[in-house]
């Protein structure tokens, strides 16, 4: 009865865990989530009294399927202002989250066979974003040697006359990492020299820390822009994940596209989203937000500290940006208190959810198979609590267990 592109095609891993979790957690059992890729902080105050006011007035119609102009000249203002990324509204569509922004990029971009180079470890559902639009993903490994990033070299070997677009992502779901200016500069030269567009999923781009800098792909120079689609939303820096708006620019042939295809499918995102996210951008709380950020890296270096007490765990990158730490968790491999063998991220994972109640997402999704990724939205204490249910997970798996500290 199903297609075979739809009965090879897995549900999201991520979301899996993450309402297996959150079921255990309805189920009265003290089960500490740290798979989600959404805060824990309230939608601000000005999203929330658009979308009501938005209500209370009536704009609960269909909109423009691109979205409302306000709004699309609002994201295109904060792109230029934000991240120095100048663009028209006309270049802007709205969509139903960033993740329909991806979809519908490369549903306009590929035909059959056209390949997406991709870095692994990537985001679990941007190769099968690819083959449902009848591309194909080539993945191209990173490790430790070039600190989980793409390196031109690495990228010029795979270019095919059947290339078509290069998938940036940076911040980075799920390792952290952050590319630098002349890091994305001499990627951009390499796809640009080849003819290629750049899809940059720049969803945590508000999200980094350290003193790192951010750096817009469209940044870099008019040449680059005209090649480029930029996708982001309001689910990460405006703790909007319910409320499904996003939006991508790019040049007007390809928004055109992605117009056509989105008014063919699902049409406009909802019109309250939509006013609710136009009125977090006219007032946008940058106090508010920065306190958040600085709330997130305080939980950052809790679980990046406590994990570098765990023997058999290793952070396989520093995570500056966005709210998600890697862990090589291969040194954990063994018997069980159980006699099951640990013998994969996934049973580390199964284990560590059955015998501690500490959900984390196994990494073979992600192109990582020894890798597990680890959400530190939660508050410190709640990470503490975490970091102790591990260890002690650690311990009847055999080895010397430094404790991580309350």
């Amino acid at each position: 009865m199903l297609s075979r592109r739809a009965a090879q095609l897995p549900p999201s891993s991520t979301a899996a865990l993450d309402a297996r979790a959150k079921q255990l957690a309805e189920d009265g059992v003290d089960v500490i989530n740290l798979t989600g890729g959404e805060v824990d902080f309230p939608t601000p105050r000005q999203a929330r009294e658009g979308g009501i006011e938005a209500i209370t007035r009536g704009f609960t119609r269909y909109t423009a399927v691109a979205g409302i102009m306000p709004l699309r000249q609002a994201v295109a203002a904060r792109l230029a202002r934000t991240w120095n990324a100048p663009c028209a509204a006309e270049e802007i569509i709205i969509t139903n989250g960033a993740k329909q922004a991806l979809a519908n990029a490369f549903a306009t971009l590929l035909d059959p066979g056209d390949e997406v180079i991709i870095q692994a470890p990537y985001w679990v559902s941007f190769p099968h974003m690819v083959t449902l639009a009848g591309g194909r993903p080539v993945v191209v490994p990173t490790g430790a040697g070039t600190g989980f990033k793409l390196t031109p070299r690495a990228v010029a070997e795979r270019i095919t006359p059947r290339t078509r677009a290069l998938l940036i992502n940076s911040p980075s779901n799920p390792t952290g990492v952050v590319y630098d200016r002349a890091e994305l500069a001499a990627l951009a030269e390499v796809a640009l020299e080849a003819g290629l567009t750049i899809v940059s999923d720049e969803i945590y781009g508000d999200l980094v820390y350290d003193g790192t800098a951010f750096t817009a792909v469209a940044s870099l120079s008019p040449e680059v822009r005209e090649r480029t689609v930029t996708v982001g939303g309001w689910s990460k820096t405006f703790a909007m994940t319910g409320w499904r708006v996003g939006f991508a620019a790019a040049p007007p042939p390809v928004i055109a596209a992605m117009t056509a295809l989105q008014g063919h499918t699902t049409s406009a995102a909802s019109s309250i989203s939509q006013h609710a996210a136009l009125a977090v951008l006219r007032e946008e709380p940058a106090g508010e937000l920065r306190r958040r950020t600085v709330a997130l890296d305080e939980r950052r270096r809790v679980l990046r500290d406590g994990l570098a007490a765990l023997p058999g765990l290793r952070l396989a990158v520093e995570p500056r940006g966005a709210f998600f730490a890697f862990v090589e968790v291969s040194g954990a491999y063994g018997p069980g208190a159980n006699g099951q063998m640990i013998d994969s991220a996934a049973a580390f994972a199964e284990h560590l959810l059955r015998t501690a109640r500490v959900a984390v997402v196994p990494g073979a999704d992600f192109g990582a198979p020894h890798h597990v990724r680890i959400s530190y939205v939660a508050d410190p204490d709640t990470l503490r609590e975490a970091l102790k249910r591990i260890h002690d997970v650690l311990a009847t798996l055999g080895g010397t267990i430094t404790s991580p500290g309350r």
